[in-house]
């Protein structure tokens, strides 16, 4: 059975590991973002306006951590060791498809190469795919959290292959 100390620390953790992949790709943007992507790439007509970005990402990672929060409170309470609700599949799973949030915007808007991010999301699409499955295995409601996300995803892989198809 898991302590409050436990859950509120698992909050933090989430909430913290959450927050990292759009810091370090805030990061990769910022240099990119008002210069080469607004004004040197050829982008599509149904491309978002810029402010669309902000409060949809911000919706999907509060979405996304509290996911990981529901999995990690039905792991934490199966668990016979503190250490083993971390090694569970569903939430390495998702620790790989932050990572895979992280790397694209370093591979799009940091190394400029929307060729690069297509494959990156691609993965990241695949990674999401099995978080949100396996997170359904563990509790429905957080598989079903994710899904927004996936649904961004396939736009946000449907840009950047416009982006990159119009560049080429």
């Amino acid at each position: 059975m898991r302590t409050r100390g436990q859950t509120i620390s698992a909050l933090l953790t989430i909430g913290v590991a959450t927050m990292l992949a759009p810091i370090i790709g805030g990061l990769a943007t910022r240099r990119s973002v008002g210069t080469w992507y607004r004004q040197e790439l050829e982008l599509p007509a149904w491309n978002p306006p810029s402010w669309v970005f902000g409060p949809v990402w911000t919706t999907l990672y509060i979405l996304m951590g509290l996911a990981a929060f529901l999995v990690w409170m039905r792991l934490a309470d199966r668990a016979e060791r503190p250490l083993d609700r971390f090694m569970k599949l569903p939430l390495g799973l998702y620790v790989s498809q932050l990572a895979l949030n992280a790397l694209w915007p370093v591979l799009f808007f940091g190394l400029r190469s929307p060729g690069a991010a297509m494959v990156g999301i691609v993965l990241l699409l695949a990674a999401i795919c099995a978080t949100a499955w396996s997170f359904w295995r563990v509790r429905a409601a957080a598989g079903l959290l994710l899904l927004p996300y996936l649904g961004w995803t396939l736009f946000a892989a449907a840009l950047n292959a416009a982006i990159w198809w119009l560049n080429r």
